[in-house]
């Protein structure tokens, strides 16, 4: 390369400035001649695009904002885009455009990737740039390229982690000081762990988006958010922490990807009962990690701060730094290696454990008819506890409380079997079940 070329400036745009992206400005800025360094190149921050131009920002970055997004993109020289402003219509758009025009993209938008993958990879691959997108599963956590490019020599069998912040803040805060969801919640909120509408977060949308990306890097196959199994956190209640703890467990919720002995993989986000004995169990406040388990690796572990500006931001600008090492020299990373066509199995071929909770008539032969139930649709039990109940004062006192565990049963025979308890004479509540993950 001509020590011309060497000195040009790679120019970058940048496609919103809220939180991460100003952090992401300012590292570009303030740590300019590490990252040429690194690099081989200079970059040029030549713009950041921005809804409203009179929100306080730093003064370092105003003469580079512009509203005109479709604008900045299309300039025609612009080497790499960082797409942070989210949702899907419009950033797709700015994203195909970015193509386009010749640049490559950096971005952290799981939402756009889980819904709409299938197309915008193609895309990249035929403009023959590069779409790197570390920050859009974990923060500052490095999971893409170790599932991309270190283990890509190895048959992955199960991802499974702990992929938002905000639930697990809340469960933890549940599990070592007892609050209910709703106290919990608030002081999420109160911390910024939580948005003002923490839907998405609490209810699993956020946590199923990056499922479906772990899954499809694992797995080499294509996964959509929309086939992700999706259940949230707002059900559980203090007394089923308390009852995990009386296993020796806690709960957690769980983004899965695992392959089935027929082939087929099945992808979903729930809580499950997490033995304390199990890496993920340890796991507080608001930090995520992914647990990987590999044919020849063995397990693998990885553990950080999986929200906030500047854990994001690291991993943003990590993407930007080695896409930009690629087009210094001319190159593109590795492709999105989606060549085994798997099939997402329905949650009903789900094999798992499961914990169930329940009140009923204290009499004899009871615990025998129960015993039948189960029996009758081959779930095996594997413990039995009977519990004073809690509030006796408020539940008539012939009633007690059962806590049973299972071996592997298959979620279509726990449905059924679910469907009899409540239907059968002697069971007084609600049957609460929840499935337990990493034995």
């Amino acid at each position: 390369m001509e020590m011309t070329q060497m000195n040009e400036p790679l120019k970058v745009a940048l496609l919103g400035c809220g939180v991460v992206g100003t952090q992401v400005a300012r590292l570009i800025l303030e740590q300019g001649d590490d990252l040429t360094a690194r690099i081989g190149r200079p970059l040029e921050l030549v713009g950041i695009a921005v809804r409203n131009l009179d929100r306080p920002r730093p003064e370092m970055l105003r003469p580079l904002l512009t509203t005109d997004a479709d604008a900045l993109v299309a300039r025609g020289d612009i080497d790499v885009v960082i797409e942070l402003i989210g949702g899907v219509a419009d950033a797709g758009r700015l994203i195909r455009s970015a193509f386009e025009h010749g640049a490559s993209v950096v971005t952290a938008n799981k939402a756009l990737l889980a819904s709409e993958g299938e197309t915008i990879f193609p895309a990249a691959e035929r403009a023959g740039v590069d779409l790197y997108y570390e920050a859009a599963v974990a923060g500052a956590i490095p999971i893409i390229r170790p599932l991309r490019e270190s283990l890509v020599g190895d048959a992955i069998q199960v991802v499974m982690g702990i992929v938002n912040g905000t639930t697990n803040y809340i469960l933890d805060k549940m599990t070592t000081e007892g609050l209910d969801y709703q106290t919990a919640l608030v002081q999420a909120k109160d911390l910024g762990y939580a948005e003002a509408d923490p839907t998405a977060d609490v209810e699993g949308f956020d946590a199923a988006a990056k499922a479906a990306l772990l899954a499809s890097i694992a797995f080499h196959t294509k996964v959509r958010g929309d086939s992700v199994h999706r259940e949230g956190i707002t059900h559980i209640v203090p007394d089923d922490i308390r009852a995990a703890r009386d296993l020796d467990c806690v709960i957690k919720l769980l983004a899965v990807a695992n392959l089935l002995d027929d082939g087929r993989i099945s992808v979903r986000v729930h809580p499950a009962l997490v033995p304390n004995s199990h890496p993920l169990a340890s796991v507080g406040g608001a930090y995520n990690a992914i647990f990987v388990e590999a044919a020849a690796a063995g397990r693998l572990m990885f553990v950080g701060p999986g929200a906030g500006g500047a854990p994001t931001a690291s991993a943003v600008v990590g993407d930007l730094v080695t896409v930009a090492r690629n087009r210094a020299r001319g190159v593109v990373g590795p492709r999105q290696s989606l060549y085994t066509d798997r099939q997402v199995a329905p949650m009903g071929a789900l094999q798992t454990r499961y914990f169930l909770r329940f009140r009923v008539t204290d009499e004899p032969g009871v615990l025998a008819a129960v015993a039948g139930v189960f029996a009758r649709h081959q779930i095996s039990v594997q413990t039995v506890r009977q519990m004073p109940v809690d509030n006796a004062a408020l539940v008539a006192r012939d009633t007690a409380e059962l806590r049973m565990t299972t071996h592997l049963a298959t979620e279509d025979a726990m449905l059924v079997c679910l469907a009899e308890l409540r239907a059968s004479p002697q069971v007084r509540s609600e049957v609460r079940f929840i499935r337990v993950e990493g034995l």
